[in-house]
């Protein structure tokens, strides 16, 4: 798999593994309003899912800034570090 055609659709392996996860989620919620469960036990489900799609955002995202960005600043790669990690201490990324 390809993203932006730069072959780097290997390295977000964890991704498309938790998306997987994800959409089996999606999936399990669906049946459940189907089956008019609990509205307690959808939400439980359906906080879960934005929790899980958090992560991967939050996963992209550093994977871009550490990565992706640094790559592009081309220059001075220390102080390409330092603003990567100010985003990053600004979106809370682990």
């Amino acid at each position: 798999m390809q993203i932006n055609g730069t072959g780097e659709g290997a390295k977000h392996a964890e991704e498309l593994a938790r998306l997987g996860r994800i959409a089996g989620q999606v999936g399990g919620i669906k049946r459940m309003i189907e089956e008019d469960r609990y509205c307690m036990e959808i939400l439980v489900q359906l906080k879960a899912v934005r929790a899980a799609l958090k992560k991967v955002e939050g996963n992209i995202l550093k994977r871009h800034m550490s990565e992706c960005v640094v790559r592009a600043m081309g220059g001075n790669r220390e102080e390409a570090e330092q603003k990567v990690a100010e985003l990053q201490r600004y979106f809370q990324i682990d």
